[in-house]
């Protein structure tokens, strides 16, 4: 009984670091799997509008490394990168992730959840303290994540038609 409410509590816990967006897309999931794994697609959704991104490394294993560059208008370089924990094809990744210089120290998780012909996405983030997740949530958590998704939506898209 004890080892279930310290359960409850690390959840409850948890659930005050968490920020997560859910989406459905029309094309099944085998192609949304593909486009979060396969470097020729995440070049094409993975910046915001307008920029470019480069795939350094794509290590697509438990344990392998992920490193994503994107230059800034300022000649600056804004770096992707983690480290897999966590793959169940076609059905999770879970993944350690720093965005510098914006965020780090946080841990990705992507569902895939097949919905006949469609998928249902669910993309979270935990951050290591509730501080920190108010303080990415008021930076544009919803905005900046949200417009990526709506890239990868019409690159799907142009995909199925």
């Amino acid at each position: 009984m004890l080892k279930k409410i310290k359960e409850m509590e690390n959840l409850n816990e948890i659930s005050k670091r968490i920020l997560t967006i859910k989406k459905t897309f029309n094309v099944p999931r085998k192609l949304v799997w593909e486009a979060w794994t396969d470097p020729e697609h995440i070049v094409q959704w993975w910046a915001p509008k307008g920029m470019k991104i480069k795939v350094v490394q794509h290590e697509f294993k438990v344990g392998g490394h992920w490193k994503y560059t994107m230059p800034m208008p300022d000649g600056s370089e804004f770096i992707s990168e983690g480290v897999y924990s966590e793959i169940v094809v076609p059905e999770k990744i879970v993944t350690s992730a720093n965005f510098k210089p914006m965020t780090e120290g946080v841990t990705l998780h992507v569902l895939f959840e097949e919905n006949e012909e469609k998928t249902n996405f669910t993309f979270s983030v935990i951050h290591p303290t509730e501080e920190y997740c108010q303080q990415q949530e008021k930076m544009g958590f919803y905005n900046g994540w949200g417009s990526a998704f709506d890239r990868l939506e019409k690159m799907l898209n142009s995909v199925v038609e």
